[in-house]
């Protein structure tokens, strides 16, 4: 069973920044694709942005040229950097990794909390 613990959520004015951290129960030198998720009250699930073993990167416009997501293997970790916060982006951000090589996002963590005040 592999478990991913979010990280680093909180209340940040628009403008702000904050960084998520994505910490893996197990090594994540096999797992190829991982990603963030985000869902607002009342909204579907949406992926945020997404990164591979190679560190192929793709995020979804609404986020791009603000956020970035990385990965360090040594630490079992992945990031998400996000700068110019704006009240949009307010959700529960939940960690994800295809632990099963199957080419999507299966595991996911238990999320965490992004509030951007106005």
């Amino acid at each position: 069973q592999v478990y991913l613990v979010e990280s680093g959520g909180g209340l940040v004015q628009a403008g702000g920044s904050l960084t998520l951290s994505c910490v893996v129960s197990g090594s994540i030198d096999s797992i190829n694709l991982m990603g963030w998720y985000r869902q607002a009250p009342g909204q579907q699930r949406e992926l945020v942005a997404a990164i591979t073993s190679g560190g192929y990167t793709n995020y979804t416009d609404s986020v791009k040229g603000r956020f970035t997501i990385s990965r360090d293997n040594a630490k079992n970790s992945m990031y998400l950097q996000m700068n110019s916060l704006r009240p949009e982006d307010t959700a529960v951000y939940y960690c994800a990794a295809d632990t099963k090589g199957l080419g999507y996002l299966v595991s996911w963590g238990r999320g965490t909390q992004v509030t951007v005040s106005s």
